[in-house]
């Protein structure tokens, strides 16, 4: 039996070249591995500083840590979906700014947890 699929926005234009959508599926597992990480550091932080007199702050970087995960991969589904997009409509890919916000969130948590590790 023959699977159909329905065509969608991902199906217009031409298709690309496969080692394109290959890296652009890499791409995307990548943002979800960074994910991944992002929730197991929010709940390693959460808990470490647990019953440390510090809960408050160590629950707000370990949420901040899962928050950022779960706008990573939603972010990598829709950085996948669009450069799909693109390359079979034949234009530049977007630019994004997933970078510098990942930079500065975890920066951000980093320095949270400096502080937390000093006043234990």
């Amino acid at each position: 039996m023959r699977v159909r699929s329905r065509p969608g926005r991902t199906e217009a234009g031409t298709e690309p070249d496969y080692r394109f959508s290959l890296a652009n599926e890499r791409t995307f597992l990548a943002y979800v591995r960074t994910a991944l990480a992002l929730d197991a550091g929010g709940l390693a932080v959460a808990h470490l500083f647990d019953g440390a007199g510090t809960e408050r702050l160590g629950q707000a970087a370990g949420a901040g840590l899962i928050a950022l995960g779960v706008l990573v991969a939603v972010a990598g589904y829709r950085r996948w979906r669009v450069n799909q997009h693109a390359m079979r409509m034949g234009r530049a890919l977007p630019r994004t700014s997933m970078g510098l916000v990942l930079t500065a969130v975890v920066g951000l948590v980093s320095a949270v947890a400096v502080a937390l590790v000093l006043a234990v």
